[in-house]
């Protein structure tokens, strides 16, 4: 099988690394460094031991599972916070709750509501325009509202 495959060597590992790491900073999100850091501390453990292939490869994935599991728990704590905007990329959240006054009749269970010169579609009961109502969810696209 070694003719097959030749050695690895450390300088594979360095240079595997190396490439990992550009690609963490081509590559959106936060993933190949936790893949860098096992091939470069395979790469310190071949020079040191001066071990097989095989089990270079072998360490390389107990590593590179170890790396990224530790990775994921050290980023979900970290980007688990409570936000002071935490609607900010879903806008209609932030109107559930509110009450407006229908531009428009609700005819059918189906109609419109204007909000800040956007057009929403809504769901419930039939209304006049003019009615005051109360959005008390959301429906795909479409708020539900009650009549206040």
């Amino acid at each position: 099988m070694g003719d097959f495959v030749p050695p690895l060597g450390d300088w594979f590992w360095w240079v595997a690394a190396g490439a990992l790491l550009m690609l963490e900073l081509a590559a959106p999100g936060v993933f190949f460094i936790w893949l860098a850091i096992p091939a470069a501390a395979v790469g310190v453990l071949d020079m040191v031991f001066n071990i097989g292939w095989q089990l270079e490869l072998v360490a390389f994935a107990g590593l590179s599972i170890i790396s990224v599991y530790a990775g994921r728990r050290l980023l979900g704590k970290r980007h688990a916070f409570d936000s002071d905007r935490p609607n900010l990329n879903q806008r209609m959240l932030d109107f559930v709750g509110r009450n407006f006054v229908l531009g428009e009749a609700i005819v059918e269970g189906r109609g419109r509501l204007t909000i800040d010169s956007t057009i929403w579609e809504v769901q419930g009961p039939d209304a006049p325009k003019g009615a005051r109502v109360k959005i008390t969810g959301i429906d795909g696209l479409r708020f539900t509202i009650e009549l206040v």
